[in-house]
């Protein structure tokens, strides 16, 4: 069994910064990629980035330029460092990983979600 815990979410005002991360822990084999994916009030859950074990990456547009993931592959933890912060990036961040665990099974994971807030 799996699992990640993400911490970091908080109420920030518009132009702030936040650090989320994301600790993937259990039998793991693999981890390939891990991603931040956030869902705001009455709206789709939606891709914010991802990263491979590489380190290629992929990002939303609405937060090109702005947030940054990055990956501690020694410790199983995916970072998003977010700033400039607006009040639309207000949501319940979820960290998700594909995990390779017990069986030889890759297995998608996600976290319990992170509120982060941001005031006009």
């Amino acid at each position: 069994q799996v699992q990640l815990v993400e911490s970091g979410g908080d109420l920030v005002q518009t132009g702030g910064s936040l650090r989320l991360s994301c600790a993937a822990s259990g039998r793991i084999f693999n981890i390939n990629p891990m991603g931040w994916y956030r869902q705001a009030p009455g709206k789709e859950r939606e891709l914010v980035a991802t990263i491979t074990s590489t380190g290629s990456t992929v990002y939303a547009d609405s937060v090109k330029g702005r947030f940054t993931i990055s990956r501690d592959n020694t410790k199983n933890t995916v970072f998003l460092q977010m700033n400039s912060l607006k009040p639309e990036d207000t949501a319940v961040y979820y960290c998700n990983a594909r995990i390779l665990t017990t069986g030889w099974v890759w297995r998608d994971s996600w976290g319990q979600g992170t509120q982060v807030t941001v005031s006009s």
